[in-house]
């Protein structure tokens, strides 16, 4: 069993739409995220909490510091694909400095968040940013796949239909 995060950074953009960060998985090979566009974020290291970990990956993945952020709850991934059981704490973060530099797992882009749900992600994904775009208060999800395919979600202890 791990612990991850992930991050979806959002800001306003020039034209006044608001707009969130994606990363499109394409440059580490044998990446379960493959060509998914995800927010960003990453595995714990010894001795971090869920804010110290993304504050780390957001500095490593993006080139921006995080000023301010809310923890939105967490993930348990569980795939007939990867060994371990996930715990992922999501996050989503809207003050930042710094200026966006070129990432080592895939591209950055500033997608509008009215055509973000458009882009390849996981199918459970959907049902998190969901909760974001609801101001769900924090919660406990658990997903479990086969391959690419959900095959069951649980929300605060019951199951979620779809």
């Amino acid at each position: 069993m791990f612990n991850s995060t992930l991050c979806y950074i959002e800001r306003t953009g020039e034209n006044g739409e608001n707009e969130v960060l994606l990363l499109h998985r394409v440059k580490k090979k044998n990446d379960l995220n493959h060509d998914k566009w995800i927010g960003i974020g990453g595995k714990f290291e010894e001795g971090e909490s869920p804010e110290d970990c993304l504050r780390r990956e957001a500095r490593e993945e993006t080139g921006l510091e995080l000023t301010q952020w809310r923890y939105r709850g967490i993930v348990t991934f569980i795939s007939n694909e990867c060994p371990e059981t996930e715990f992922m704490h999501l996050f989503t973060a809207d003050g930042f400095t710094g200026m966006l530099k070129e990432c080592d797992e895939g591209d950055l882009e500033w997608v509008p968040k009215a055509r973000m749900r458009g882009f390849p992600t996981w199918e459970g994904d959907r049902i998190f940013l969901d909760l974001i775009d609801q101001d769900a208060p924090f919660f406990s999800l658990k997903l479990t796949y086969e391959g690419d395919r959900l095959t069951g979600a649980v929300l605060n202890g019951k199951n979620v239909v779809r």
